[in-house]
């Protein structure tokens, strides 16, 4: 580390010295014009202050993500923050995302094998299935360097995950909703895309773990995978709407939130059930403005994109075989605390 202190960093950075802390640490609050000119000056004094902190490629490099362009406002609000800040990093010498038709092998299997020969690392949304681990370790045993992205794909062999912990997300779920939708009777419904997706299998046992311990008065409902369907979603919450009697709150794991509030905005129930989605996003935050939704756990996108690109350029920068990072930690979103558009 030589006499180089935190102080010269933001110094040659022109930034605070706890600016300088939460960029090195991953930490959220700091614009992407800050963090890059933290990692810049760091890297330029050869700063190396602690286990963990993302070193960088000596020379630029080609990176590639992998996304899967389905019905939901969070994946195209990730493509636009990795877009944003990858351009604004001159050690990324090109950053080529591509938009995948689903989240399955069947999509995601050729993609991986049409990497560009240049490419150096890849970002990936995918589903854990078994032939979704192979490719990766495969792409890994080529020399490419992979992070997973929202939801992880365990054993792989990927060089990082980047998002937050999906169980500790649905257990923050859980005790909101429990507390809030008060500790009387009342059923609570459960939507979720696919448990392909780790993420979303990780956060309903994290919400089904602290209702059933917490709150023994709320009965959980079977769960209800839509596919990523707006349209499949919204039948089902109409029907449930007019079957069951009391229903206390409806809890997204993540995806058809459209077909949630359509079907809510049609029927008008009263009272209307305690309703607890994932991921601020345009939608979102409308909805809780104007008081159609309670609660989101929200990942930060931007801090999402933004991880996703330095995280793979210290992939690429290290022989070791993950890096040491901490999640990025879930924001509880209300009403009265919606971050200004």
């Amino acid at each position: 580390m030589g006499k180089t202190t935190i102080v010269d960093v933001a110094r040659v950075a022109g930034v605070s010295t706890a600016t300088v802390d939460r960029v090195l640490n991953g930490r959220a609050g700091v614009s992407a014009a800050n963090r890059h000119r933290v990692l810049t000056a760091a890297k330029d004094l050869g700063y190396l202050p602690f286990e963990g902190m993302v070193a960088l490629p000596s020379r630029p490099v080609h990176l590639e993500f992998f996304i899967p362009m389905i019905q939901n406002g969070f994946m195209g609000e990730l493509v636009a923050s990795i877009r944003r800040f990858a351009a604004t990093v001159p050690l990324v010498a090109s950053c080529n995302i591509r938009a995948l038709d689903g989240f399955g092998p069947e999509t995601v299997l050729p993609a991986l094998e049409s990497v560009s020969l240049r490419t150096s690392g890849i970002g990936i949304v995918a589903a854990d299935h078994p032939k979704t681990r192979e490719a990766i370790r495969r792409a890994r045993e080529a020399g490419l360097r992979v992070v997973t992205i929202a939801s992880d794909v365990p054993g792989s062999g990927r060089s990082a995950y980047v998002g937050v912990d999906n169980t500790v997300a649905g257990r923050t779920a859980a005790l909101l909703m429990g507390r809030m939708a008060g500790r009387g009777a009342g059923s609570i419904a459960l939507f979720m895309g696919s448990r392909a997706y780790d993420g979303h299998q990780t956060r309903e046992t994290g919400f089904r773990a602290v209702i059933e311990s917490d709150f023994p008065g709320l009965s959980l409902l079977p769960t209800i995978e839509t596919g990523e369907s707006s349209d499949r979603t919204r039948m089902a919450m109409a029907s449930l709407l007019r079957s069951v009697p009391q229903l206390a709150g409806i809890y997204c794991v993540g995806a058809g939130r459209t077909g949630i509030v359509a079907a809510l905005e049609d029927i008008r129930p009263r009272p209307r059930p305690l309703v607890v989605m994932h991921d601020l996003t345009d939608r979102t935050h409308v909805w809780l403005k104007s008081g159609m939704i309670d609660v989101v756990i929200d990942q930060n996108v931007q801090l999402v994109g933004e991880q996703a690109v330095i995280r793979l350029l210290g992939a690429i920068a290290t022989t070791a075989p993950q890096l040491l990072l901490k999640n990025i930690e879930p924001r509880i979103i209300l009403r009265e605390n919606v971050p200004q558009q």
